[in-house]
């Protein structure tokens, strides 16, 4: 599934073409999704400008004076930005057409992603109303963390991979957050120390900007919006490397399951 920095990739790589642009027409070749395309946007959407593209987590928002579109890549959709009509293939399921000929395709082989459209407060959207803080933004830091975590006995890998904690940590960065901070991700969030965490909420900014620099990570089915691959896969230090030896001491790397997700940890490096 694309993660924040998947996510944060393609709105920078959209952003450019879409920002300030009106939108002539949208199709909707096929509305079942995880939850069905919004039946009113062809009708709703052209005739408007997008005047922002915003990430909340993982949504992108495509921000209009009458509304939002809020959309989510699911477990395997991305946009395109093809400069002139292309022949939609099988998984293409949504074009935004603009005035100037570009084309913002929506592709989703699996259907799990969603296009609704919101013509309210996109702020108290059931899906967005309850997120906890960006990770990169100046709230999230570890006092915050330290505060939040009194009296968890979740593991702080849970903890921090609940979106009403903290919003778009999703499985990989976690584990790799986690390995960074020296921190073992079975212990309980409620004992651990607020040095600890600002260590952590530190950790975590850095491994999301740095896979953000390098354009997010490639796992089955992501690519950017140019077709490119992201590259931070290959800097990965823990997951995906179950059974291998730890970067660091050498040790080998375990694995287990901690809400119901994969977990690659160090059990020498991680305390």
């Amino acid at each position: 599934m694309p993660e924040l920095p998947e996510v944060e990739t393609t709105r920078r790589g959209i952003a450019p073409y879409v920002t300030g642009k009106r939108v002539s027409k949208v199709i909707v070749r096929q509305p079942s999704l995880r939850w069905p395309v919004t039946p009113t946007l062809a009708r709703e959407l052209p005739g408007h400008t997008i005047d922002k593209l915003e990430r909340r987590g993982k949504y992108l928002l495509l921000k209009t004076r009458i509304g939002t579109l809020l959309t989510h890549l699911g477990m395997s959709g991305s946009f395109r930005v093809l400069h002139t009509m292309e022949i939609p293939g099988k998984h293409d399921h949504v074009d935004i057409i603009f005035e100037s000929g570009l084309v913002l395709r929506y592709s989703d082989p699996r259907r799990f992603g969603c296009l609704l459209w919101v013509p309210n407060s996109i702020e108290s959207h059931p899906l967005l109303k309850s997120l906890g803080p960006e990770p990169l933004s100046d709230e999230l830091d570890g006092e915050y963390l330290y505060r939040k975590s009194r009296k968890k006995v979740a593991s702080v890998k849970v903890f921090i991979m609940d979106a009403k904690v903290v919003v778009g940590i999703g499985n990989i960065y976690a584990n790799e957050a986690l390995f960074m901070a020296g921190i073992n991700p079975t212990r309980a969030a409620g004992k651990i120390s607020q040095l600890r965490y600002r260590v952590l909420a530190d950790c975590i900014k850095k491994i999301l900007n740095k896979s953000i620099k390098k354009g997010g990570t490639t796992l089955r089915d992501f690519t950017n919006v140019s077709g490119n691959p992201g590259y931070f896969k290959q800097s990965l230090q823990v997951y995906g490397r179950s059974g291998m030896a730890c970067r660091k001491c050498k040790k080998i790397l375990k694995e287990i399951r901690l809400g119901q997700r994969s977990t690659i940890y160090c059990t020498a490096c991680q305390k």
